[in-house]
């Protein structure tokens, strides 16, 4: 079953730490975003390989947007 990385809250995204056919574990980081000039790093929430990466660098994102699947 797919589980999603979703964005906890609105910012843009500065860094994104896995590629797809990655292989992951539980709370390495994935993606950092910046909001209000703060940044806030995203946590893989399970082991899994990563199936799907929804954003790219610079793009801005909304609270509970899929950033990446995993599988």
């Amino acid at each position: 079953m797919a589980e999603e990385i979703i964005a906890p809250l609105s910012g843009k995204i500065m860094a994104i730490n896995i590629t797809v056919g990655q292989e992951v574990e539980e709370d390495e980081e994935a993606v950092i975003i910046e909001a209000m000039k703060m940044e806030t790093s995203i946590y893989v929430p399970c082991d899994g390989k990563i199936a799907e990466i929804k954003v790219k660098v610079g793009d801005e994102v909304e609270e509970d947007d899929v950033l990446a699947v995993i599988e």
